[in-house]
């Protein structure tokens, strides 16, 4: 018995030209182009609208600034009940090669099927999951988890209690945020949008409780929207709050910080992003 422990012993012995790579995940910076009716749009608590540009320009851009990855959101297709529109995805995607992810208007496997044609890495899903959970598990069979981002927009009612809204932030479903966000996961979504409509455009920094309360539920992968005003607050959700990503728009639309400046700090202070 112990010749043969032995003999295990030594076929389980690494080659001394065998290495083990530990690496830590990079964190991501996500740019997030809010469009509507041809025109990248950002604006305060989802409302108050001011434009932002070209949205294959503003694509352009992020790009060459060194973006991990693009969110476009349709942001008028659910409550004017229609779908996605397939061209400015189709436009957009052919001038990056970053991931992106494309929400609004998808509300079967068949629209979400057309937005991945035309470009798309992801799909995000908001409205349409929370009128049809089912619509994220059939998603998930077609395209694979890796592909479907449960966007989730809420706002706090009272003290730390969040409940999830639909309709572009218009509709209040009364769901609790972090109870959603542990169905959306089981029925399969890959990753979680978070977005905060109290903190959206405000620039007073990412609601930290609120993405404590969801990083904390779920194991799957969530991006920090709504709040950034500064540098420190990409920081604070990207520890503190656990996020495995951090999305902003008019920080960077209007070049209040550059992504360069951004990874830089924040490697600086620990964090590990691709520079």
């Amino acid at each position: 018995m112990l010749k043969q422990k032995t003999n295990l012993t030594k076929k389980l012995t690494l080659p001394q030209n065998c290495y083990i790579l530990i690496t830590m995940k990079l964190k991501k910076i996500i740019p997030c182009l809010d469009f509507k009716d041809g025109r990248v749009v950002k604006g305060v608590a989802f409302v108050d609208l001011r434009d932002a540009g070209c949205p294959i320009e503003c694509a352009k851009f992020y790009q060459k600034e060194g973006a991990d990855e693009l969110a476009l959101l349709d942001i008028s297709a659910s409550t004017e009940g229609r779908a996605s529109a397939v061209s400015a995805v189709r436009q957009v995607a052919k001038q990056i090669s970053i991931p992106l992810t494309v929400g609004g208007g998808i509300r079967s496997v068949s629209d979400a099927e057309k937005i991945i044609e035309a470009g798309a890495a992801k799909i995000s899903l908001n409205t349409a999951a929370v009128i049809r959970p089912e619509l994220i598990a059939e998603c998930v069979k077609a395209f694979g988890s890796s592909r479907v981002v449960a966007a989730v927009d809420a706002a706090e009612q009272t003290k730390g209690q969040y409940t999830v809204y639909t309709m572009g932030g218009g509709h209040n479903t009364g769901i609790d945020v972090t109870e959603w966000a542990k169905r959306v996961c089981g029925l399969g979504a890959g990753e979680i949008l978070l977005t905060s409509i109290n903190r959206d455009g405000a620039k007073n920094g990412y609601d930290i409780q609120l993405l404590q309360a969801v990083t904390n539920a779920v194991s799957v992968s969530v991006t920090a929207s709504g709040g950034a005003g500064k540098k420190e607050d990409f920081l604070d959700a990207l520890t503190t709050g656990g996020a495995s990503a951090a999305l902003a728009a008019s920080l960077f639309h209007f070049r209040e910080i550059r992504i360069g400046e951004l990874k830089a700090y924040l490697k600086a202070n620990g964090v590990h992003v691709n520079l």
